[in-house]
């Protein structure tokens, strides 16, 4: 394109932040206005105040998160059909909408029905397109644009007025929507953070993650074709489109691990929504913060569904008859229990059908009952005069009374899921009553001290058993009332407040409620979300969801009661013991067949040769692998490095060979979790002393992805990618994971430049592999 071109176009994105600038100035405005407002003692206005409070800083942070590369996208469009012969109508498309200030549009959110056509438009559909027009960004500065004709009348006229001009656009079009921004994007060095790929979005992706929210759907593609990518802008999509039903119950994503939810965590933030819960497996129980796992056996057992069914057995032999009458005493009378009166009141309390800890105020009611009944008979036996005020006062000295709480306590006591789940663990002879069919063996695995901290696996365990136990009893006081009638009333005002200001549907009378300054810290519903276990969201999104175990999607249905997920994977790179070979065999106990699938084809990450190479040993090790077609060669060979010596020093030589090139802009480390601190300690050693100002180099887990040199696990590094990737021991990363081959296939499938494999000294390369470069090396 002309320079010239290139000017205009920069005048028109200057206009595009000029407008951005002045609507944030304008927000923040409003925000310092509202702040300052003097509301004196007024509940009500106080509560206005903060409403609006927090719309302002709401649309403040979209704002300020969309500032980077707002517009990369234009599209020309033939008004009234070719033969109309009205102008060509011009649309910019960008991360969100603008309006100028007579509210005619100017940039179209790329979620909007009419900027559909940017990414679905070809040349044999062209959808209205004359022509598209890829805008290429850094931070705020336009750096290059791209040109797509798809009208070949278009082309026609442009070779009229500019041969050069027309035959370079003619040449220009590839078989991949925005070919050029695409591949620029694609070989750009990665920051340790995934970026949103809104601008390069191909049809087949757009169509998934522009199709309705129904159901489950599932996402299956191999390495690269970028499955996470499309689950996040999936649910910026689900949000634009459902406003009104998810702002109120929010969005759930969850990824495999800390170091995957801190690679995406800029994401959607970026697409303008900043109000999705992100949070591991491990981080699914209030106050559990999970980043271990059980051994490969244990992790398998934890996660089979019939540990629902012992911690239901588990549950109910909690809920015990006395063996024989007991006897006890209040205010100097004696009565003797007998174990019916306490059955009675058992099987009274379980007819509720309620949980545990809340079925349990039935059954002390119960069992007072009686006794009051009893003690009362046995007053009256001994010449006593008892009315109805007496058998109040009995009941109240009976629940009052040591004994009383005593006998009720050991027939039934309150619990919490970490008293429980602790109990089973740590007590073999309870685990072997609740368990006559397993063998010694088997119950082995679950056993353990009460100290060891929870897994990964038991999250979902613990989650379990707070169903079947529910909140524990809590005493309320005066204090307590006192701010329930409060929260009444607070919700009372907000519902006035909205219809004051106007803003129905886009905020709930609970969510002003939760904000107000009597209630202290102010919670956005995904805060809230987080902190309470039994919120359910309206939309889910599960990434890597092939490693799930049934009980881990038993829990997650529970966070989802309509069954709304978007649930990305590939069956092919299962690598946990608990998860399933199949996607209906994972789905089936939690959504039948009420989900579709969807099939992603392109590979857009991994080089050809080094997908082939991956392919070839996955192949050859009996991987059943999803076919996917890679977008470009690639520049660089796969490394094979065989240390002379120690491995460390043999890594580290390959870490700085990679380093040395320019593929080198941002590498993982991968190593079997046994050799993860030795290596990562090796090279931080001698990498963190070389010049490379205060900044350290080398970091290891979640932390070194915001580092040049991150070390890593296979497991840390699933759903990740990097610009170059040194696997340290392939075969111990082969040895050390329940299903083997397929952590490698997946660890070798990360890079989008290069990769090199370090073996230790006289192992060969593994088969697939063993095609690359030999590179020498010092040990």
């Amino acid at each position: 394109m002309p320079s010239s071109e290139l000017e205009r176009e920069r005048a028109v994105v200057a206009s595009f932040y000029r407008r951005l600038d002045q609507l944030r100035a304008e927000v923040e405005g409003r925000l310092v206005a509202v702040q300052r407002g003097n509301v004196g003692s007024n509940h009500q206005a106080r509560s206005e105040r903060d409403s609006f409070a927090r719309l302002h800083e709401d649309n403040l942070a979209q704002l300020n998160e969309v500032d980077a590369r707002i517009a990369f996208g234009r599209l020309q469009v033939a008004e009234g059909g070719p033969e109309s012969g009205a102008p060509d109508a011009i649309h910019y498309i960008g991360r969100i909408g603008l309006r100028d200030a007579d509210q005619s549009t100017m940039l179209l959110d790329w979620r909007a029905p009419q900027a559909g056509a940017f990414y679905q438009a070809t040349a044999a559909h062209p959808l209205g397109v004359r022509a598209r027009r890829h805008l290429t960004m850094r931070e705020r500065e336009l750096i290059r644009i791209d040109d797509e004709v798809l009208d070949a009348a278009l082309l026609d006229e442009l070779r009229a007025t500019d041969a050069a001009a027309g035959e370079a656009l003619a040449a220009a079009s590839g078989t991949l929507q925005g070919e050029g921004a695409l591949l620029a994007a694609l070989t750009a060095e990665r920051t340790g953070h995934m970026h949103d790929i809104v601008a390069t979005i191909q049809g087949e992706q757009d169509r998934i993650i522009r199709s309705e929210m129904r159901g489950a759907l599932v996402v299956q593609g191999g390495p690269g074709t970028g499955k996470t990518a499309v689950a996040l802008h999936r649910a910026a999509f689900l949000i634009y489109a459902n406003r009104e039903r998810l702002k109120s119950a929010g969005v759930l994503v969850v990824g495999p691990s800390a170091a995957f939810v801190h690679y995406i965590e800029a994401v959607l933030p970026s697409l303008g929504e900043t109000g999705v819960v992100m949070r591991t497996l491990g981080a699914l129980f209030p106050g559990v913060e999970a980043d271990t796992d059980d051994a490969p056996a244990t992790a398998a057992l934890k996660g089979r569904l019939e540990m629902s069914g012992l911690l239901a057995r588990a549950v109910r032999s909690r809920q015990r008859v006395p063996a024989g009458p007991e006897q006890i005493e209040v205010n100097g009378d004696t009565i003797t229990v007998a174990p019916s009166l306490i059955e009675n009141a058992i099987h009274r309390a379980q007819r509720t059908g309620k949980p545990h800890n809340v079925a349990r105020v039935t059954f002390v009611k119960a069992a007072i009952a009686e006794l009051a009944t009893q003690l009362a008979t046995q007053l009256a036996q001994a010449g006593a005069a008892i009315d109805d005020s007496d058998i109040a006062a009995l009941r109240e000295d009976l629940r009052e009374s040591y004994a009383v709480r005593v006998l009720l306590n050991t027939a039934w006591l309150p619990l919490t899921p970490e008293k429980l789940l602790g109990d089973l663990y740590a007590r073999p002879e309870w685990l072997a009553e609740l368990t006559p069919r397993w063998s010694p063996e088997r119950r082995a695995l679950l056993l353990r001290e009460r100290s060891v901290p929870m897994t990964v696996s038991d999250v979902a365990l613990l989650d379990e058993a707070a169903e079947l136990l529910g909140d524990m009893p809590a005493r309320r006081s005066a204090a307590d009332k006192e701010r329930e009638r409060q929260r009444e009333a607070d919700i009372e005002n907000a519902r006035a407040a909205i219809a004051n200001m106007g803003v129905e549907g886009m905020v709930s009378a609970e969510q002003l409620a939760d904000g107000f300054a009597e209630r202290g810290e102010r919670m956005s519903v995904a805060e809230r979300a987080a902190s309470d276990r039994t919120w359910t969201y309206g939309h889910v999104v599960v990434d890597e969801a092939q490693e799930l175990s049934a009980m881990q999607w038993r829990m997650l249905v529970r966070k989802s009661p309509m069954r709304s997920f978007t649930i990305v994977g590939d069956i092919a790179q299962v690598s946990s013991p608990a998860g399933a070979r199949s996607w209906a065999e994972a789905l089936h106990a939690g959504f039948g067949d009420r989900w579709r699938l969807e099939q992603l084809s392109v590979n857009y990450r991994t080089p050809a040769q080094i997908a082939r190479a991956a392919e070839s040993f996955a192949a050859d090790a009996g991987l059943p692998i999803t076919p996917a077609r890679a977008v470009r060669e690639g520049d660089w060979p796969i490394d094979t490095v065989v240390a002379d010596g120690e491995l460390a020093p043999a890594v580290l030589q390959a870490v700085r060979s990679v380093r040395a090139d320019a593929a080198g802009g941002n590498l993982a480390v991968i190593v079997p979790a046994a050799a993860l601190d030795g290596i990562a300690d090796a090279l931080g050693a001698a990498l963190n002393d070389e010049p490379a100002g205060s900044r350290p180099v080398v970091g290891r887990g979640a932390a070194g992805l915001d580092l040049p040199v991150a070390v890593l696990t296979a497991r840390e590094a699933k759903g990740l990618e990097f610009d170059a990737v040194v696997i340290a021991d392939p075969r111990a990363i082969v040895e050390e994971s329940p299903r083997g081959a397929a952590a490698l296939y997946v660890a070798a499938t990360r890079p989008t430049q290069r990769l090199a494999m370090v073996y230790p000294r006289g192992e060969e390369p593994l088969t697939g592999f063993a095609g690359a470069e030999k590179v020498s090396t010092f040990g």
